[in-house]
């Protein structure tokens, strides 16, 4: 029975049971699997996937007042698809990675992004908001699971994955970066609805690409419809509790992992959602495209924060590992995130209530630190269950 002090990983020499596994059923042969070039095709392919959650709900906010003005209503109603947004992302994330652990990754992304693409189409087409807060809904739920099922597909092939896992979550946040200053430019310059019929297009080409090159990454017989042995059993389909998952929250260490990027991550949307109507007001900007251009600091700041952590991560995991004779502790990688958490976020959300002299400085000052303070723990709770390891305090 696995406890607290278990370790992560079984000895390299340690032959793995009734997995399933090719090779001579080492935990090490599964990482193997794929060539380099196979993984970096992978990678890329969910890096993509993981752009979009960000992307489709940070392009939306900079066109809030045009949205409002051609529906009729309040901004802070119209408002109300970004909140909403966020909640699908939420819940998607749940549902996608739980079915994803029982059908396999690649039926996830195949199924979830004909749904994207149809709320786009049916965003740009809504006539009220009743109707564009239905379609924002699907169209954030077809991709919500882009960054819950990436990060578990660069855990399948990657073995050192710190490093890779931060490009992912850099590649992701460079949604967030661009998001509102291409949807700002489209609303200024073209249309909002046109915008989302674009993001239906892209969403159509990439699935396409997941369909071609995506194959399925899952360890040989840990999904739950290998378990099952009748044939009839494997085609009847078959509902998973997609809250089940919250059951690792039971781990002490896993709840103060999700309340820090809980924390990071709120600090991201209370500064910038209602950018258009804080700083935008104050310092009489009324382009969308320079509202846009406010997010590119936020953004930049995410990419080169979780690209540093992911870096820290790996090189902290190999020091520890080698003071413990070779025992590997997934939460060595949270000693990285103390200068991220601690000191920079809390100061430079300070800082942005002292109402500092330029609209880019307030947003840079934003978010350096919180990508510092998330991305190796976003690692260490995808891929560990509650009671394998523990920090020894050394």
């Amino acid at each position: 029975m696995a406890t607290e002090e278990t370790p992560l990983r079984a000895d390299d020499q340690q032959l793995v049971d009734g997995n399933g596994y090719n090779g001579d059923g080492s935990e090490r042969d599964i990482y193997t699997r794929f060539s380099m070039a196979e993984k970096r095709i992978i990678v890329t392919l969910v890096s993509l996937a993981g752009l979009l959650p960000l992307f489709v709900g940070g392009s939306f906010v900079p066109s809030i007042p045009q949205i409002a003005k051609d529906l009729q209503a309040s901004g802070a109603v119209v408002s109300l698809t970004v909140s909403l947004a966020v909640f699908a992302n939420a819940t998607g994330g749940l549902v996608w990675s739980g079915y994803a652990s029982f059908y396999g990754r690649r039926p996830m992304y195949l199924c979830g992004m004909p749904l994207t693409i149809l709320g786009s189409i049916g965003s740009a087409y809504s006539a009220n908001v009743i109707a564009l807060l239905f379609w924002r809904f699907i169209q954030a739920f077809g991709c919500s699971g882009g960054m819950s099922i990436g990060a578990a597909v660069i855990g399948d092939i990657l073995e050192e994955r710190g490093t890779v896992m931060g490009s992912f979550f850099g590649a992701s946040l460079f949604g967030l970066a661009v998001a509102p200053l291409a949807g700002g430019t489209a609303a200024e310059y073209w249309s909002w609805r046109g915008f989302q019929v674009t993001l239906g297009g892209w969403c159509l080409i990439q699935l396409g690409l997941m369909y071609w090159f995506l194959p399925e990454t899952a360890h040989p017989g840990t999904r739950g419809i290998d378990r099952l042995k009748d044939e009839s059993s494997r085609k009847r389909l078959v509902l998973v509790n997609p809250f089940k998952s919250l059951g690792m929250l039971k781990s002490p260490i896993l709840i103060l992992i999700t309340v820090a990027n809980t924390f990071a991550l709120s600090t991201d949307y209370v500064f910038l959602v209602p950018i258009a109507y804080t700083v935008g007001i104050q310092y009489n900007i009324k382009s969308e495209t320079l509202i846009g251009a406010c997010f590119l600091p936020n953004g930049l700041g995410n990419i080169l924060g979780a690209y540093i952590s992911g870096r820290l991560s790996d090189v902290l995991i190999k020091k520890w590992r080698a003071k413990r004779n070779g025992v590997w502790c997934p939460e060595d990688r949270l000693r990285g995130v103390y200068i991220g958490a601690l000191y920079l976020t809390p100061l430079s959300g300070l800082s942005n209530g002292w109402q500092w002299h330029t609209p880019a400085m307030q947003s840079e000052r934003v978010q350096p630190g919180c990508p510092l303070a998330t991305p190796n723990q976003s690692e260490r709770a995808a891929k560990t269950p509650p009671g394998d390891t523990q920090l020894n305090s050394q």
